[in-house]
């Protein structure tokens, strides 16, 4: 590697002196993540990752990892990321506490991806799904929540309704 272009027209000598492109504006990379929240659920994430390349160490990225720091660093890197803020949030968490979820996996990946000349400008979780299980559980629950508030407001309805006739009676 001898250095890097800036962007324009470059003389260079065929079969002699390669260039190759490197973008160094932002760009989007999505990852599904499959892992575990701290109580065992299995959860599975989409993440969108916003970064970019550091333009002063571009030919640094180039000779220690080459044009593929995608596939090489940036995929594992949001894995191991999100693996490990998804561990340390239960599954109701996760759905309730989801900037703090973002915020977690954005400064590991931050951390990690600045040693390799990458700059994280944003991370955003897309989507969190659960197994199907877990879904009806959740469900069933709301469901029983619901019926449980209904038959409290039936009770609260009956009760007033016999204080009323006591009233008329007493009248």
């Amino acid at each position: 590697v001898k250095g890097t272009l800036d962007s324009g027209f470059h003389w260079i000598i065929p079969f002699i002196d390669t260039a190759h492109i490197m973008d160094i504006q932002e760009q989007k990379e999505e990852v599904e993540v499959s892992s575990a929240s701290s109580d065992l659920q299995t959860v599975s994430t989409k993440v969108a990752l916003n970064y970019h390349l550091q333009a002063d160490k571009i030919n640094d990225l180039y000779r220690e990892v080459g044009v593929k720091y995608k596939i090489k660093v940036i995929d594992p890197a949001i894995q191991e990321s999100m693996k490990a803020a998804t561990a340390k949030f239960t599954a109701e968490q996760l759905i309730t506490k989801r900037e703090e979820v973002k915020e977690v996996a954005k400064a590991n990946l931050a951390t990690r991806l600045i040693e390799r000349y990458i700059i994280v400008d944003d991370l955003s979780i897309i989507n969190f799904d659960f197994s199907a299980e877990f879904n009806k559980a959740i469900e069933a629950k709301v469901t029983a929540e619901q019926q449980a508030l209904a038959s409290k407001n039936k009770l609260e309805q009956v009760k007033y309704e016999a204080e009323q006739r006591t009233t008329q009676a007493k009248a």
